[in-house]
């Protein structure tokens, strides 16, 4: 299994690379930001260990470019921060997996075998349904070339869709995806925001994106039928 490592620790970089080797992993290292991104861009890997405070560009905007240029390799961003907001920047610019300094060797090496038998797929920087666009790097959301203003919590529930596709999610699932204080909430809620969606992504353009399944949830119609 091929590993690129982009770590500019060198401490930390020998240690992994050493690691990674007596686990039968072929491992090559890179020390900052633009030196992996171009060996990433270039050379064909099974997973990449990405850190995010890399001199050069830092984690996130490699991760960024990489998407942006279809490269699907599965990436498992190191940080020393901590905190919800750090791991959704991560996630938000491509990355399949997060894992926070210091960490378990057994845990890292876990998930890349994890990473590695999951092979690679999109996942796009933007995620995109029909003309509704929704960049979660930028925080915009767009119609065609017409710009959509949504709340912090209108957007989050509409990323939280969007990234579902057309399966069907539950309130539940939904509340606990975006909000902290889920235990708290009536699933009443979803019902507001997802009303708030609809007046501004789907009724001003005639289109009916986000559909309710009676009983169970809602989802993304992918098929994204225009409204007569």
């Amino acid at each position: 299994m091929r590993v690129l490592v982009v770590e500019d620790d060198r401490r930390l970089a020998g240690l992994l690379t050493r690691g990674l080797v007596a686990e039968n992993f072929v491992v090559e290292v890179e020390y900052n930001g633009r030196d992996g991104l171009w060996r990433a861009s270039g050379h064909s890997y099974d997973v990449i260990v990405l850190d995010v405070m890399l001199p050069g560009l830092n984690g996130y905007r490699v991760c960024a470019e990489l998407r942006a240029a279809e490269v699907w390799t599965p990436i498992l961003m190191l940080t020393a921060k901590d905190g919800e907001h750090d791991e959704a920047e991560g996630l938000d610019t491509g990355a399949d997996d997060y894992l926070t300094k210091p960490f378990s060797y057994l845990v890292l090496v876990a998930r890349l075998r994890a990473l590695a038998r999951r092979g690679w797929s999109p996942r796009p920087v933007v995620l995109r349904v029909d003309d509704l666009e929704l960049d979660p790097a930028e925080r915009t959301c767009r119609r065609g070339d017409v710009p959509i203003t949504l709340t912090t919590k209108e957007f989050a529930v509409l990323q939280f869709l969007l990234r579902h596709g057309d399966r069907v999610v539950t309130k539940a699932e939904i509340i606990a995806g975006v909000w902290d204080e889920a235990r708290e909430l009536d699933a009443n809620l979803v019902e507001v925001y997802i009303s708030a969606l609809r007046r501004k992504v789907d009724l001003p353009f005639r289109r009916s994106t986000i559909t309710t399944v009676r009983g169970h949830g809602y989802r993304v119609d992918t098929r994204n039928r225009g409204r007569g």
